[in-house]
């Protein structure tokens, strides 16, 4: 047995073995391997089938901000709901770009809305007899920022105040220029400043379930004066009101609650009741 041999091939592997190759070859074919070689992985890579922290914290973010963004909608849709004023014609009481929190809550388990109130109601067969087009994708995203006070109402939508309730004679106007409901005057002091109650005559009576509704700047708005010649005679159906105005949430300046009005203080109603 050639012993000098064995001992030379057993040297030879060992140094192999222990990366200690005398010409290097090995050392540099190790340095030459990139750290993304088949079986390698770089320190700042997962194995398959992990995911990475921060993929995992977007993701609970991401769905934590959906489920945020459908209790915001639905809250919206059954309590309270921001409406931006797009026009001048309830000032002084609101103000263009104002954002008022409509109470849908109002008028649930048989409540009504009563004279002075002021409301938001969708004037489709009253004040609109047909509604806009648009299409229905757009008008999904409208309708969602619209219900987060993000852009303005839809072109249906309107906010006015109440004048006249089902069975209510409602006139204008008297010998000293004021609106009548059920022969009493109305002394109108949230009214904007030089307005006068009406310059156009009326006489009235709205039928029951429907209101009669008017704009606090009379002379800048269109309400229900403007539709006596048309279908529902400028009547707004009670089921057609989407809520009651009853804050100011924007602009921080303008934060305050709608306080009642006591306009309609003394008017009877048609069997003789106090409003």
């Amino acid at each position: 047995m050639d012993t000098e041999a064995e001992h030379t091939e057993r040297d030879r592997s060992s140094r192999f073995l222990r990366g200690t190759n005398p010409t290097g070859t090995e050392e540099r074919s190790r340095s030459a391997r990139s750290p993304l070689s088949p079986g390698r992985l770089s320190p700042g890579r997962l194995s398959p089938g992990r995911l990475s922290p921060g993929r995992l914290s977007l993701g609970r973010a991401g769905l934590l901000g959906v489920g945020c963004a459908v209790a915001v909608l639905l809250f919206s849709a059954f309590v309270v709901q921001p409406f931006r004023i797009p026009s001048g014609s309830m000032e002084p009481t609101l103000q263009v770009g104002d954002r008022v929190l409509v109470n849908k809550l109002a008028y649930r388990f048989d409540a009504e809305p009563e004279r002075g109130d002021v409301v938001v109601f969708d004037g489709t067969g009253s004040f609109v007899q047909e509604p806009p087009r648009e299409n229905p994708v757009t008008g999904l995203l409208h309708g969602a920022a619209a219900a987060l006070g993000l852009a303005e109402p839809a072109e249906t939508d309107f906010v006015k105040r109440v004048i006249g309730v089902g069975g209510d004679r409602v006139v204008c106007c008297d010998k000293g220029g004021r609106v009548q409901v059920n022969g009493r005057a109305v002394d109108e002091r949230y009214l904007h400043p030089g307005d006068a109650p009406s310059r156009v005559p009326f006489d009235i009576v709205v039928p029951p379930g429907t209101l009669w509704v008017m704009g606090d700047h009379r002379s800048d708005s269109r309400d229900s004066r403007d539709h006596l010649g048309e279908p529902g005679g400028g009547m707004v159906p009670v089921d057609r009101v989407i809520g009651r105005a009853d804050w100011i949430g924007w602009p921080p300046v303008r934060w305050s609650g709608l306080d009642p009005t006591g306009a309609f203080r003394g008017v009877r109603s048609p069997d003789g009741a106090h409003g």
